[in-house]
């Protein structure tokens, strides 16, 4: 394995085998595959709770096979959608524009597993809002800006867990129809 030596203020790169990858392109390297396993643990975790095909007339969401659902995809077939290509569509629509993978490791998961259940804007309010209880000042406007993903580091999973909670606990007193998703979706909040 290449390392790279400082000599007096001066680095000097190694290559890494018949490769040719510097230690920069090789960590590069490394760091992009952590995050691909940071996200497939993630969507593994969403699909599990979120199950196979419901067609349950109450929820808002309507047809929803893996936790896609056809309110949010409406070309989608969901009926024969296949988990490959749910994990696509959680990989481009949710992973990716919520900026997952910028977040500490440690909060990536309820991030993300936020953002699929309440959208990226909900899911970053409720961030800003535990790191404002953790005595971090953060802006809440729903924006995963700069401010917000600097101050993350300082937070807790448990933290942003509970807000998530008291989130939902205000989506049922506002909507009290939705009362009988209640304990899924906060065994959800406290176990993803």
């Amino acid at each position: 394995m290449p390392k790279l030596f400082p000599w007096w203020g001066v680095a000097y790169t190694v290559e890494f085998g018949a490769q040719g990858k510097t230690m920069r392109e090789e960590l590069d390297t490394r760091r992009k595959e952590r995050d691909e396993l940071d996200f497939d643990h993630a969507v593994g975790k969403v699909i599990e709770v979120e199950g196979g095909y419901v067609n349950d007339p109450d929820d808002p969401g309507g047809e929803t096979k893996w936790g896609i659902s056809k309110r949010a995809f409406p070309n989608e077939d969901i009926l024969n959608l296949t988990q490959e290509h749910a994990k696509e569509l959680y990989f481009d629509h949710y992973w990716v524009p919520g900026k997952c993978a910028q977040l500490p490791a440690r909060l990536r998961l309820v991030f993300f597993d936020m953002c699929v259940l309440h959208g990226q804007y909900a899911a970053t309010k409720v961030l800003q809002q535990a790191l404002n209880g953790a005595g971090v000042a953060t802006e809440v406007d729903g924006v995963l800006g700069e401010q917000t993903l600097r101050n993350a580091t300082y937070l807790d999973p448990e933290r942003l867990r509970s807000y998530r909670v008291l989130r939902i606990a205000r989506i049922i007193t506002g909507r009290p129809s939705a009362e009988k998703y209640w304990f899924g979706w906060y065994k959800r909040a406290v176990q993803v």
